[in-house]
């Protein structure tokens, strides 16, 4: 099923996609969410951020083609950085580059929304705490990034994690494809299973030491090709049975 989350007449809601047709559903979208029998036109709402975490994660350096171009060593855990929620946008919503003046990439990245609590969870269980996959664009300034180790900075500007559109609950990470599109040209294609530490491995870890809660993300890492955005740029993150986030670059 594809969740998504939209705005009509002012008012916050949660659906089910269908085609172009959204069924309307109430109550906990991570327990038995129950259709109300209202249903939307896709073409007639605002799409809003497909969850509401308290944690964004961000795994660093989890491809070895992103690795290689950036002239790094493969890690032997993973890199696992934060991102700040209120970097969150939506489909169709703009990236507002802060500083123009300095190199700020696209990364075009697979999500995991979590759906179950999570603590010390074992990699054999780690399906059981996923609620599903969506898209996602980890905006970063490169030139912060130099400057402050830690990362979280350089990642956490507002409107630098654009997220969705929606949340596919029946997707294998394993047979997905990644493709980041600038202004229609393919800048990223690659196939999901090629991670350094897969999605099962990435909850555990986590979990180990920090609790993931229902709405949780994790970005999973960019394979190669990540680049320059400008002003005026269309970047689209499309993933196979997923769908397509897209955005337009501004300045602030």
């Amino acid at each position: 099923m594809k969740f998504i989350r939209f705005e009509h007449k002012g008012k916050a809601l949660m659906g089910v996609l269908s085609g172009t047709t959204i069924h309307e559903v109430c109550g906990d979208m991570f327990c038995e969410p129950q259709k109300t029998g209202r249903t939307y036109e896709l073409s007639g709402v605002k799409l809003l951020v497909p969850c509401q975490p308290q944690k964004v994660f961000v795994i660093g350096l989890n491809y070895l083609s992103h690795i290689a171009e950036g002239k790094h060593s493969v890690p032997s855990e993973p890199v696992v950085l934060l991102k700040a929620p209120s970097a969150l946008i939506a489909h169709g919503e703009q990236i507002v580059v802060a500083h123009p003046e300095h190199e700020t990439h696209y990364e075009g990245e697979l999500a995991v929304i979590i759906g179950k609590r999570a603590k010390r969870v074992k990699r054999d269980d780690a399906h059981k705490h996923i609620f599903g996959y969506t898209c996602a664009n980890d905006v970063s300034d490169r030139v912060v990034q130099r400057q402050d180790p830690r990362w979280m900075r350089a990642k956490s500007f507002d409107t630098y994690c654009p997220l969705g559109p929606v949340v596919e609950t029946d997707a294998d990470p394993r047979e997905l494809v990644l493709i980041t599109r600038q202004n229609g040209e393919t800048k990223q294609h690659h196939s999901c299973s090629d991670m350094v530490f897969d999605v099962p491995t990435l909850i555990e870890f986590i979990s180990a030491e920090i609790t993931l809660l229902p709405g949780d993300v994790i970005l999973t890492g960019t394979p190669g090709g990540v680049g320059p955005v400008k002003p005026g740029d269309v970047i689209e993150v499309s993933i196979d049975g997923i769908g397509t986030l897209k955005n337009s670059v501004t300045v602030a």
